[in-house]
């Protein structure tokens, strides 16, 4: 899949969005993304049925560009997962 055509991160209102080039726009909270990180620990707890409990202050603190995705670091310190561009769609959130 592709990038989409914009990206933007907003802090105050703890919101990243989406369009793609399909026209399609997408909102994902900070704490939707956070709870789900696609990282091999984070994911390995959801199968273990561990439901991390995501501060719903956490902010989104840096994107670094990935090619297939981005990287995300948030303002707990966690950095450790990227997040296809597909898997990003998938995550739905459309205003």
């Amino acid at each position: 899949m592709d990038a989409p055509s914009a990206l933007r991160n907003s802090r105050s209102e703890t919101v990243l969005r989406l369009e793609w080039a399909d026209g399609e726009r997408q909102a994902l909270s900070h704490a939707r993304l956070r709870g789900a990180c696609p990282c091999a620990q984070c994911k390995a707890a959801r199968l273990r049925g561990v439901i991390a409990t995501v501060d719903p202050d956490v902010r989104l603190e840096r994107i670094a560009l990935q090619g297939y995705g981005v990287q995300l670091v948030f303002s707990d310190g966690h950095e450790r997962g990227i997040y296809p561009w597909d898997y990003l769609r998938e995550l739905g959130g459309t205003p």
